[in-house]
């Protein structure tokens, strides 16, 4: 048996371990991984620096992205500790699993249950990011599931040195606990990554975080179900009824807050009016004065060139190209497109973004709920920057990822994502023959929680 597949197989007994643990024990995990990471954090800012260094190298000789750089780092600032409390966070989320969420009663003496259970095994495979490391682990145990990490080899020794200290808090936990140390388990090659998407019999989701071709290229070879999204590509409408003080913080919030970042916007619509109010100069502007390249279109680019930010700001001016509507830049740069009316922007939205995430800026409650209910998009937003797209900013504790899917879970998934359910039907010698014509007939009455037989 080969090495992955022994992990996988792991993995999946530790699965089966978990759907018997209790909330208080998934808790005390937490805290013991939180608190063996705390105390092992020189060891881990060593291995951050180790990467951090070939790195910085590889971003020189143009063979890593800095987006991808930014990504990298653990040690700056408060960091860390927002990882640490992240741990925190999760163990005061309600446990997702054992919840009845359908309860009917087929007859007398037959009761069939819904319940919420975990997945099982999951394999989460990223790309730079190392904190993803301790969220998905800790977000996986909290509802009971197994999961197999593969990080970017940028972050190699950082991913390593987490999952040791992750797997080492496991095992001192005692052994009334339940959880086992194979819950958590770390691969580091790519070879690994093509074995375990082969094994649909021991993984359950694959769930996959980083750039467009990381997502593609699983999605096109494995036949796990994949959770995930392949762009970012978010897009900010101002409206002809806007609040352009709203619209410039909500425009630069959107691009600036972090341009690494899946939801930071991409794209700035503007309703064509906007250009003789002044109000796309003053936007414009501000993000000019924010350090944005902006590429614009023949009608945007015309009116940019005419303010008096453009002399001090020339270089950042540019002429959009058709590729760029279709371009996730992850950098200070957004492409600017003018829209006759809102319809042209939802128009322009369905056609070129990823389901990702879309706000509108304007006054008017008709023309945003036209806006929300018309953007085919896992997120929609009026008035609010498009970085609220986030687990942690909707209250999940930390987020497994967002998937642009239409399955169980879309939208930046925490908790909820990682269960599914089972029926359980209790009966008393009960056969499908004793139902029908002529014969005793169902129920299908709604059992009450006082009620409930499990």
């Amino acid at each position: 048996m080969s090495n992955v597949v022994e992990i996988a197989r792991a993995a999946r007994l530790a699965s089966v371990s978990m759907q018997a643990v209790t909330n208080e024990q998934k808790n005390e995990a937490l805290l013991k991984i939180k608190q063996v990471l705390g105390e092992r954090r020189e060891e881990i800012f060593k291995a951050n620096e180790q990467d951090k260094q070939i790195a910085e190298e590889l971003v020189k000789a143009g063979k890593l992205s800095g987006s991808l750089f930014k990504r990298l780092d653990v040690c700056q600032g408060d960091k860390f500790d927002t990882i640490l409390s992240g741990v925190s966070d999760i163990t005061q989320l309600p446990d997702p699993t054992k919840k009845v969420t359908m309860a009917t009663k087929l007859d007398d003496g037959l009761e069939l249950y819904r319940l919420t259970v975990p997945v099982g095994v999951l394999l989460t495979i990223f790309e730079a990011r190392p904190e993803v490391v301790v969220n998905i682990s800790c977000l996986a145990l909290k509802s009971g599931n197994a999961v197999i990490l593969k990080g970017g080899k940028e972050a190699t020794h950082t991913n390593a040195a987490l999952a040791r200290v992750i797997q080492d808090a496991l095992a001192s936990l005692p052994a009334t606990n339940g959880i086992p140390r194979e819950a958590v388990q770390i691969v580091e090659t790519r070879e690994d990554i093509s074995a375990l998407l082969d094994l649909d019999r021991y993984v359950d989701m694959v769930v996959p975080r980083g750039s467009n071709s990381l997502v593609k290229y699983i999605q096109n070879n494995t036949r796990i179900p994949v959770l995930g999204h392949a762009d970012g590509l978010c897009s900010v409408y101002i409206d002809k009824e806007a609040d352009i003080e709203k619209a410039a913080k909500i425009v630069v919030d959107s691009k600036t807050n972090y341009t690494a970042a899946c939801n930071a916007a991409e794209t700035l619509l503007v309703h064509e009016s906007l250009l003789q109010t002044g109000g796309f100069a003053t936007v414009g502007t501000a993000l000019l004065k924010a350090g944005v390249t902006v590429k614009c279109d023949a009608e945007s680019l015309s009116v940019l060139s005419k303010t008096e930010a453009a002399n001090e700001f020339k270089s950042q001016i540019q002429e959009a190209s058709s590729e760029d509507y279709d371009t996730e830049f992850l950098d200070m740069i957004i492409a600017v497109k003018v829209v006759p009316d809102v319809e042209g922007a939802i128009l322009h939205i369905n056609e070129h973004g990823s389901k990702h995430t879309d706000a509108i800026v304007t006054e008017n409650k008709e023309t945003a709920d036209y806006f929300m209910t018309r953007v085919d998009a896992a997120g929609c937003y009026w008035n609010a920057s498009t970085r609220f797209a986030d687990g942690f900013r909707y209250g999940f504790g930390a987020e497994v990822g967002v998937s642009t899917n239409k399955t169980h879970a879309r939208g930046p998934v925490g908790l909820e994502g990682l269960v599914i359910y089972k029926y359980k039907l209790i009966g008393n010698g009960n056969g499908a023959g004793d139902y029908g014509s002529g014969k005793k007939q169902y129920k299908h009455e709604a059992i009450q929680p006082t009620d409930y037989k499990l």
